[in-house]
């Protein structure tokens, strides 16, 4: 076992990342911090007083202090005092990166408007994570978070991230899973790849890697448990040159309406509507602003 070094911080509230999973996933940095800070904050307490116990990090009479989402306006300020007085603040997530998905926004947020210095600590992120094991690219992706419960909301989230040009990042709960899948297959095309990560670096690891409507079937005759990370690829757009956007978008303008127009085009050239709409309107003010002249 490595003892953690004890050491004299400088004032500020450091950020730092806790294992998803197995509890050797940590760094030597952030055992050192944990050791050395004057006020520990947690998102669950319970779970990081475990992992203190499993590194042989004593709390001594530091004060442990649990920060979430439903007591964060009432205890934010006691942190920001801490700050005030020139002390080493932590907080660190109930697993994973600060900030990621996390409460730890509003109070890093409110130690900058106060002028306080922040430090991160960086360390195991489910998002990365499963990114590095889902087999889909990686050289542009975009985290979501959560998406909404209702059924509407969640379809009308996912057309608004259809045309985002890198891997889709998703935290989803078991209970919703398929659900989700299903829709996303709807909403983003059935033969879309995707990957179902849990219980990333825990004894029972999965990835299932297939189309959406493949992992929708799956997941909808399996009963998933433990935490899920979902990543979907960015999709297949056809290459049109824009020069070939537009001789058919004014063409079309000659008879229809913009709307009619769009509907029309992005039809005939397998494009996202949203995408012909916004160049139709741009064709139609021009030749609007050349009437005029």
């Amino acid at each position: 076992m490595v003892n953690p070094k004890q050491q004299n911080l400088a004032p500020g509230l450091y950020l730092i990342a806790t294992p998803i999973g197995t509890a050797r996933d940590i760094t030597l940095r952030t055992l050192d911090i944990l050791a050395s800070a004057d006020v520990i904050a947690a998102e669950d307490t319970r779970s990081l007083r475990k992992l203190l116990d499993i590194h042989g990090i004593a709390l001594g009479e530091r004060p442990l202090i649990a920060y979430h989402d439903h007591n964060g306006d009432r205890v934010r300020p006691r942190l920001i005092q801490a700050l005030e007085a020139g002390k080493s603040v932590v907080y660190a997530s109930e697993a994973g990166t600060p900030m990621v998905a996390d409460p730890g926004y509003d109070l890093a947020r409110a130690a900058v408007a106060e002028g306080h210095t922040l430090i991160s600590a960086p360390g195991p992120s489910a998002a990365i994570t499963a990114l590095t094991l889902a087999g889909l690219p990686t050289d542009r992706f975009f985290f979501a978070g959560f998406l909404p419960n209702a059924a509407g909301r969640r379809k009308t989230a996912l057309q608004e991230l259809a045309e985002v040009p890198g891997t889709l990042i998703f935290y989803e709960s078991p209970k919703r899973i398929a659900a989700m899948l299903r829709d996303a297959a709807q909403v983003l095309g059935g033969a879309r790849r995707a990957a179902v990560c849990r219980e990333l670096t825990k004894k029972f690891e999965e990835v299932l890697r297939g189309t959406l409507d493949e992992l929708a079937t799956t997941c909808a005759e399996r009963t998933l448990k433990g935490e899920i990370v979902v990543l979907i690829d960015r999709g297949h757009l056809p290459n049109i040159r824009e020069v070939d956007l537009d001789s058919a978008l004014n063409e079309a303008l000659q008879g229809l309406s913009v709307r009619d127009a769009a509907d029309k085009v992005s039809e005939d050239l397998g494009l996202k509507r949203r995408q012909v709409y916004q160049r139709a309107l741009d064709l139609d003010a021009q030749r609007s602003k050349e009437g005029d002249r």
